[in-house]
């Protein structure tokens, strides 16, 4: 897992959705021709680019990090860009454009549980391509697209690879980079389709249960909500057998499993958080994966890789935005001395 003794590249460019959340906290999600309240609003980071980079420059990443996609040239779009020049993120791919507005999400969470809905303005990230990068001249170690399902020209065919963004990662894996990639939470049979290409050319997958759920047939939740484990190891290792080169991630609110290409298995438990302190679930399984993605860059064995992931998780679930939660890697690690771990995860042999 040492990323450091394979290559002489540094850094992490982030690729894909550039959103702008509008978080509404509401009393409860209505019926329709129902009302209901919104007791407070708040503005945040959406995408996954966005709010994994964000994550690591709070976190403290000691790398470099870039933006690559397309914003609107308007207000939101000036916003992002503005936020990544004062957190310095790299934004040399990260163009503008006439074209469309710069995406946005009405995120309705509800104040109870943190439970969220989605209201997804596609925007500008439906257009962008990724034509411009020349994973030649980029000198990142990791390139992290997302989200599949939700980049409308890259979820095209293409006649080599099966799918426009299966053909970008595999330019870059073909420049020397590894590749990671993150799928959206969607309601649709669409992921054998366009997911499954993508994963030959992915060295990092790292999914949320749901996700890796549509994507390989197996359900991990059993009827009454627990967590299959059984299921949810042949979900890894089916991934694997679909191409993923390196390592399978899967995360889910009790924590996470990974197994690598060597059919090594790891289990990580996320931390027992009390019901109060979750002010809101969006954006943690893009904390999480910051967590994950700065382990790895830095080539840290898999175990602290994964309880970096729950901590920075732990830190994002404590704002109702994406980011607003996060803290410096040393603070977020303490959460787990202040909170501790969920029980073991790992089955009995």
């Amino acid at each position: 897992m040492n990323a450091k003794t394979t290559t002489n590249r540094n850094g992490l460019l982030a690729g894909g959705n550039w959103i702008i959340d509008q978080v509404k906290l509401i009393d409860v999600y209505p019926q329709r021709e129902q009302l209901a309240n919104i007791r407070s609003q708040r503005e945040g980071t959406g995408g996954a680019p966005y709010n994994v980079l964000v994550d690591l420059a709070i976190l403290g990443a000691p790398f470099p990090l870039m933006a690559a996609g397309l914003v609107g040239r308007d207000a939101l779009g000036e916003r992002i860009l503005e936020d990544c020049k004062r957190r310095h993120i790299d934004i040399k791919h990260l163009k503008t454009t006439p074209d469309a507005p710069t995406s946005y999400t009405d995120v309705m969470t509800e104040i109870a549980d943190g439970r969220r809905t989605f209201f997804h303005m596609r925007g500008a990230n439906a257009l962008w391509k990724g034509a411009d990068l020349d994973f030649a001249r980029i000198k990142a170690r990791i390139f992290h697209l997302g989200y599949l399902l939700l980049l409308d020209e890259l979820d095209k065919p293409d006649k080599t690879h099966g799918t426009r963004a299966a053909a970008l990662l595999a330019a870059a894996q073909a420049a020397g980079l590894r590749t990671s990639v993150d799928v959206v939470s969607e309601d649709s049979d669409r992921f054998t389709q366009i997911v499954t290409p993508a994963l030959k050319h992915v060295d990092y997958c790292i999914l949320n249960e749901i996700e890796a759920s549509k994507t390989t047939g197996f359900k991990i939740r059993q009827p009454d909500g627990t967590l299959d484990t059984v299921s949810l190891r042949h979900a890894a290792g089916a991934l694997l057998q679909m191409g993923v080169r390196e390592l399978v991630i899967i995360h889910f609110p009790e924590g996470a499993f990974a197994r690598t290409r060597k059919g090594n298995d790891h289990w990580q438990s996320s931390l027992n958080l009390p019901p109060k302190y979750i002010a809101g679930t969006a954006g943690a399984g893009d904390a999480f994966c910051a967590g994950v993605l700065l382990g790895l860059h830095e080539g840290w064995e898999l175990g602290p890789c994964l309880e970096a992931g729950v901590c920075a998780a732990a830190a994002s679930l404590s704002d109702p935005t994406c980011t607003a939660g996060m803290k410096p890697l040393k603070a977020c690690l303490e959460l787990k001395k202040k909170y501790k771990l969920r029980p073991s995860l790992e089955p009995a042999d």
